[in-house]
């Protein structure tokens, strides 16, 4: 199976709004003396930021299996301290930085979750890297039964591409609803708090949208190509399918709703 490459520049073109859920997760928090802080899947930094002005004394560290990402996250934040690694193994245990030995007052993690399996087993795990009462806060896409997603995943089956996507070949979300995580959370937690929130995002057009999911959703498929030929004619057939989804508005913006979910579970 494919990793997606990750573009920190291409995720960042829409950093206002994918920066406002990780604002609300990180609002909802209460661990008001929290002074270490570890952000999982921190990509390019934008969500590490806004944990550091949350909590401005607290000792942070971004963490993401990119190290594009990480240089990215690096060069515009060089004051923090800045880890590559892989999240399931973090949380197993398995870390040779001895600094994430120790446990956290917040393990927070925004938009990055749902590339990583078994959360059944991965959330427990995470939980018991957290301080006494302390918090692990997640937040993940809603939406992969919305209609843009739908359709990479026709274009996928369709004759003219499913044999450049044989099974495995294009990785896969992992999300649940939001009871499953209460059931996986609540034995061990000391509270749960969860809810949904579908953003309306103003776009300036569907090709705004097809940007929005190069950067994020579009890359496994798009990495599965052999070419860059190949990669154009996918994407140019995403954005006519797109174009027919999104009507245009009077003013000629597109209208982009974006479910999300929130859970945030604290340590006994």
């Amino acid at each position: 199976m494919n990793m997606p490459s990750w573009n920190p520049g291409q995720y960042l073109k829409f950093a206002g709004e994918r920066s406002r859920p990780c604002c609300d997760l990180a609002a909802q928090v209460y661990v008001p003396d929290a002074k270490r802080i570890i952000d999982l899947g921190c990509g390019p930094g934008n969500s590490t930021e806004v944990v550091a002005r949350r909590w401005p004394n607290a000792e942070i560290i971004g963490f993401d299996s990119s190290a594009q990402m990480i240089e990215s996250a690096r060069n515009s934040q060089p004051g923090k301290r800045w880890v590559v690694g892989d999240i399931s193994q973090w949380a197993a245990g398995a870390s040779s930085e001895p600094a994430l030995e120790d446990p956290f007052d917040l393990v927070f993690s925004n938009a990055a979750l749902q590339w990583v399996p078994d959360h059944a087993d991965l959330l427990p795990r995470l939980l018991a890297h957290l301080n006494p009462g302390g918090a692990l806060a997640i937040q993940v896409p809603g939406n992969f039964d919305s209609p843009a997603h739908e359709l990479m995943r026709e274009i996928a089956i369709s004759p003219t591409w499913y044999r450049s996507f044989p099974p495995g070949k294009v990785r896969e979300w992992h999300v649940h609803d939001l009871p499953f995580y209460y059931d996986v959370l609540s034995p061990t937690a000391e509270r749960v708090d969860f809810w949904e929130t579908e953003y309306l995002h103003v776009m300036d057009n569907a090709e705004a949208i097809v940007e929005w999911y190069k950067g994020s959703g579009l890359r496994p498929f798009l990495d599965a190509l052999a070419t860059d030929e190949d990669r154009a004619r996918f994407t140019a057939e995403y954005l006519d399918g797109i174009t027919g989804m999104y009507a245009a508005r009077d003013n000629g913006k597109v209208l982009f709703p974006f479910r999300r979910l929130f859970l945030i579970a604290y340590a006994p």
